[in-house]
C-alpha cells in the first residue's frame, strides 16, 4: 500500500505542470491568472493561433533553427560517438585507458564551467560573426560536449557483440571501415536510438548555450524563443503555454517513432553478457 501511495505522488509531481500547461493552452487569457487550475471551458483556440501567426515568425524562426542544430549535431555526434566507442572497445592498451579516462573528465565538467573559453575559441575562429557561423559553432559546441557520453553508450553495447563477427569479416578480405559499417554499425541501433533520443532531448531542451552563443539579437532555437516572448511588460499567458506546448510536440514525437528501439537500448545491457 504505501508503495502504492508512494507512486501516486510522484506520478502526481510530474502530472500537476503537465496539466497545468495542457489546460492553459486552451484557456482564454484573461482565465488564466485567477483561475490557473480550472479547466478550458469553453476550449479556445485562439492562444494556439497568435503564436503561429505572429508577424515576426518568431515560432517558426525558433523552430527551423532548433531542428537544425539538433539534427546536424544527433547526427555527427552518433557517427563520432559510434566510431570512437568502437575504437576504445576493441583496442586494449594504455592508450585507449588514458582517452577513456580523458572522456570521462570531460562528462564531469558542466557546461556552463567551459562556455566562457568556448566563446573565446569560437570568437578567434571567427564563427561569432554572423547568424549562420553562430548556429555553426554551436553545432561544433554540442558535438565537443556531448561525444563523451555517446562514446561510453556505443563502447558498451561494441563490447556486448561477439568479436568473432569481425574476425571472420576480415578474413574474408573486409578492412576495418567495412567491419565496422557493414557488420558492427547495424548491430547497434538500439544504442543509436538510445543516444540520438537522450542527445536529441538534451541538445533541443538547452537554453544557456544557445542563448550566449547564438546572441539574443541575433538568433533562436525554440528555449530561447520562449524567452524572447515573453516582453518586459507583457502578460500573455496564453501565447506562453501554447508556446511551450507547440516546442514539446516535435521531441514527443521523435521519442514516439524511436521508442521500440530506444526501449532495447536500456534493457540491452542486462540481457547481454
Amino acid at each position: 500500500m504505501r508503495r502504492k501511495l508512494l507512486a501516486l505522488a510522484i506520478g502526481a509531481v510530474f502530472f500537476v505542470p503537465l496539466y497545468m500547461t495542457l489546460v492553459n493552452v486552451f484557456k482564454r487569457g484573461d482565465r488564466i491568472a485567477p483561475e490557473p487550475a480550472s479547466l478550458p471551458i469553453p476550449p479556445t483556440l485562439a492562444n494556439l493561433d497568435a503564436v503561429l501567426s505572429r508577424t515576426d515568425n518568431l515560432f517558426w524562426v525558433s523552430l527551423t533553427n532548433s531542428i537544425m542544430v539538433t539534427s546536424l549535431s544527433i547526427i555527427v555526434l552518433t557517427v563520432l560517438s559510434a566510431m570512437l566507442g568502437h575504437y576504445l572497445a576493441r583496442t586494449p592498451g594504455l592508450w585507449s585507458k588514458a582517452l577513456t579516462l580523458l572522456l570521462l573528465s570531460g562528462l564531469m565538467i558542466p557546461p556552463q564551467v567551459i562556455l566562457k573559453p568556448v566563446v573565446d575559441v569560437l570568437r578567434f575562429l571567427q564563427l561569432m560573426e554572423t547568424p549562420q557561423t553562430r548556429l555553426v559553432g554551436l553545432v561544433l559546441f554540442n558535438v565537443g560536449y556531448y561525444v563523451p557520453f555517446g562514446v561510453f553508450v556505443f563502447a558498451g553495447f561494441v563490447r556486448s557483440i561477439p568479436i568473432e563477427l569481425e574476425e571472420s569479416a576480415a578474413l574474408d578480405g573486409a578492412g576495418r571501415m567495412q567491419v565496422f559499417w557493414r557488420i558492427v554499425f547495424p548491430l547497434l541501433r538500439p544504442a543509436t536510438a538510445s543516444v540520438l533520443i537522450f542527445l536529441g532531448v538534451w541538445i533541443w531542451n538547452d537554453f544557456l548555450n544557445p542563448l550566449i552563443i547564438l546572441g539574443p539579437g541575433t538568433g533562436t532555437t525554440i528555449t530561447t524563443g520562449i524567452y524572447r516572448s515573453i516582453g518586459q511588460y507583457q502578460q500573455d499567458f496564453g501565447s506562453l503555454f501554447a508556446f511551450m506546448f507547440l516546442a514539446t510536440l516535435p521531441v514527443l514525437l521523435f521519442f514516439l517513432l524511436l521508442q521500440k528501439q530506444f526501449v532495447k537500448g536500456l534493457t540491452g545491457g542486462a540481457t547481454k553478457g
